[in-house]
């Protein structure tokens, strides 16, 4: 994932991947002087603030407000800063940055504020769950994690569910864009993954296939050590989870329980191991377990004990592994995680037994499709869990080996390896698409009209794409022109200066010439003036959703009783209906100049941030809406529909810019409908009869496409045309051939009209 613009400079030589983790640094770094018990105390306090947040539990604890309002933050973030101090110091270029986990959310971008480290590929993998943004909004350094995660060209979560969390988290905090594939932030989109996503891409390759006919596992092999198979002939229901209430201890303990009392002829006969990982919350939950393990006590006998409770430094790693080769079952209750592991392991030493797997559908492994021969539980479904284990117990061996197989295919298949390869392929991806995507303005040179004008002269015809606002048109913003445009639907915020209509009159005259204004403003107003004067002149409304034929409907009341009601709530904001989209104005005022002014406007974009969460989650989908944030508007119109899409529509085979029957739009009606239509186009700019209305080239002719604009997605688009000649005004890193600044544009237009 993305935050800032990286160099489109690369060295040729094969990178190197560097993984940072917090307890793995590059051997005599000044992270050394950190030492064990520093390490380990930084882990806890990370457990119990972001670890407990993230796993969807809300902590109010005291410790949690120290991390929060303490030094403990202070330390946290010096940390972060030791980690770049040390990266800096050793990197080189072609070297990739692989940032892990919770403990260093900070790094990436901190990595970014240095110029060295700022051209390496940097991703970043969370491996625990990423909760809703309800609970992530409740961390007081909420906005300096996620700015700091946005750093990486590429984020990594291990579910489609934690990725889209994390999505909605970053739109409804940082106000950001969130689209299907990441996050639109000052720059590219920055592409969001999930562990999933990339498993299928390499298990797909021929990498993958050759690891799966390999077929046999590190866990696999360890279960035949001589140790393993001591303790095998010496050693059946197993569980091994961290002794933390998200893991689900209690919720297990309690299901076996109720298998007991429900199925008697199993008692004396079903042993449930439970081995227990200490963590820092094991005083506070002991008590809890200890309760229900006394109370299935009450079904021991002199020679059977219904549980057997270890913690882990009781097991060694080689009786661990005897004991999951041994199990008829294997038990994971958790209420929130990730990738539970243990799982592989269990499945690896069952290769000869092929015994059933009772999984919680609330852990990001049963997301997988591989997982779903396991038996799914809710673990708050205490009988349901019960009944889960009975099934397992009894189940058939031809069953139990054929749900072990589909198991064993996912885990010999999606390795570590596997994963590694893929995360780190993705993210060189989406480095180099970011650097593609993104120049440095100052590398851009400055519009060259001597270059131009022998090309404008000599083409055969034009066909012109400009923006009206920022371009032909600097619009007053003040509060006073929004009020007046408001209330009348009239002046100098929707009305075109005099000296813009006479630029597109003159460069409309020109018979060569074909021109597009593409505007975001509402078509009733706004547009109408220059259909009428400047009948010649395509018009492309509302950010693509109109071109210039017939109105449609507007279907945006649900959305604007969504806006009326945060309206009543934020003092001078209104809403400002078009006839396909609606643009809500949370903030007027001028510039803040006071302490009230200030905290009115922080109010204002907290609105702003859950009338567009509230949106997009109440009608996004149903309605295939999409939002643009602004800094003090935002809008929401169809998605899918941009200026670029339009210009799309205008030169599609058929289209009007292509259409041999691209004349007569009918602008000149009485009757409003029939101005305007939606983007499926039909007619041409409303060129006079006698004129060709496309502009298609035929053998001996050139067409020049000229762009000039702020939209890079839509430049873009017009670069990859044959005789194009395209101009950025938006000041930011673009691929367009040529750029000048917005005031140029009427003076250069209006040279352009003298060539003839």
């Amino acid at each position: 994932m993305e935050d800032t613009t990286p160099s489109a400079s690369r060295s040729t030589h094969t990178a190197t991947a560097v993984s940072i983790m917090l307890s793995t640094v590059h051997s005599g770094s000044n992270t050394d002087s950190f030492g064990s018990a520093m390490r380990k105390n930084i882990d806890e306090r990370m457990r119990d603030t972001c670890d407990s947040c993230l796993q969807h539990a809300v902590s109010d604890a005291p410790k949690t407000k120290c991390f929060d309002e303490g030094a403990s933050f202070k330390q946290y973030r010096s940390v972060n800063q030791r980690f770049t101090d040390v990266i800096v110091e050793n990197y080189r270029g072609g070297d990739m940055i692989w940032v892990n986990d919770y403990h260093l959310m900070l790094l990436p971008a901190l990595l970014r504020s240095h110029l060295t480290a700022d051209l390496a590929p940097t991703g970043f993998f969370l491996h625990v769950a990423f909760p809703f943004s309800e609970i992530f909004r409740c961390l007081s350094m909420r906005d300096s994690l996620l700015r700091g995660v946005l750093g990486a060209d590429l984020v990594g979560f291990q579910t489609a569910n934690y990725a889209r969390h994390f999505r909605q988290t970053v739109s409804r905090i940082l106000a950001y864009e969130s689209l299907p594939k990441g996050i639109q932030v000052e720059g590219p989109v920055a592409p969001v993954s999930t562990g999933g996503e990339a498993e299928k891409e390499w298990s797909e390759s021929a990498e993958g296939r050759k690891g799966k006919e390999k077929g046999r596992s590190w866990t696999s092999a360890s279960s035949r050590w001589p140790e393993v198979q001591y303790w095998v002939q010496l050693l059946g229901n197993v569980g091994r989870d961290k002794l933390d209430e998200i893991q689900g201890l209690c919720h297990k303990l309690g299901a076996f329980e109720h298998f007991l009392k429900a199925n008697p002829e199993f008692q004396g006969k079903v042993v449930l191991i439970q081995v227990a990982l200490q963590t820092t919350e094991s005083n506070e939950l002991a008590g809890g377990v200890s309760d229900i393990v006394a109370r299935i006590a009450a079904f021991s006998m002199l020679t059977y004990q219904p549980v057997v409770f270890l913690h882990v430094q009781e097991v060694t790693f080689s009786q661990y592994l005897a004991l999951l080769t041994v199990a008829d079952a294997f038990m994971v209750t958790s209420l929130r995680e990730g990738m539970a592991l243990r799982t592989h392991e269990y499945v690896e030493c069952q290769e000869e037994r092929n015994r059933a797997l009772i999984l919680s559908e609330f852990t990001g492994t049963y997301s997988y499709s591989g997982f779903r021969s396991c038996f799914a539980v809710n673990p708050y479904d205490t009988r349901g869990t019960a009944k889960a284990i009975y099934q397992a117990l009894t189940m058939s061996d031809e069953k139990a080996a054929s749900r072990w197989q589909d198991l064993h295919n996912h885990v010999v298949t999606q390795t570590a390896q596997a994963f590694t390869t893929s995360f780190l392929t993705r993210c060189l991806r989406a480095h180099n698409e970011h650097a593609s995507l993104s120049t440095d303005p100052s590398l851009v040179p400055s519009l060259d009209l001597l270059r131009l004008i022998p090309k404008y002269h000599h083409s055969a015809s034009r066909l012109i794409f400009v923006d009206v606002e920022g371009c032909l048109w600097v619009r007053d913003m003040s509060k006073s022109a929004m009020m007046e445009m408001f209330k009348t639907g009239k002046g100098p915020m929707v009305e075109l200066p005099e000296a813009t209509m006479r630029v597109l009159e003159s460069m409309a005259d020109d018979p060569k010439n074909e021109i597009w204004v593409l505007s975001g403003l509402p078509v009733k107003g706004a547009l109408e003036r220059p259909a009428e004067r400047v009948p010649k002149v395509g018009i492309v409304a509302e950010n693509g959703c109109f071109v210039k034929t017939r109105e449609i409907s507007n279907k945006s009341g649900p959305c604007v009783e969504i806006l009326n009601y945060f309206t009543e709530r934020t003092p001078g904001s209104f809403v400002e209906e078009r006839a396909t989209s609606v643009v809500w104005r949370f903030w007027t005022a001028t510039s803040p100049s006071s302490d009230s002014h200030y905290s009115d406007r922080n109010w204002a974009r907290r609105q702003a941030a859950e009338a567009q969460n509230h949106i997009f989650d109440s009608l996004g989908e149903r309605y295939g809406l999409r939002i643009i944030p602004g800094q003090n508007s935002f809008l929401v119109l169809p998605n899918n529909i941009s200026r670029s899409t339009a210009v799309g529509t205008i030169l599609h085979p058929g289209g009007p810019a292509c259409s041999l029957f691209g004349g007569g739009a009918g602008v000149g009606d009485a009757d409003y409908d029939g101005w305007w239509s939606s983007t499926t186009v039909g007619s041409g700019a409303g060129r006079s009869s006698g004129t060709t209305g496309g502009r298609v080239s035929t053998a001996g002719e050139s067409t020049l496409v000229l762009g000039i604009g702020g939209d890079e997605k839509l430049l873009r688009r017009l670069n990859e045309l044959d005789d194009a000649e395209t101009v950025s005004t938006s000041g930011r890193g673009t691929d367009a051939r040529w750029k000048f600044d917005p005031r140029e544009v009427l003076g250069v237009l209006g040279t352009l009209t003298q060539v003839r």
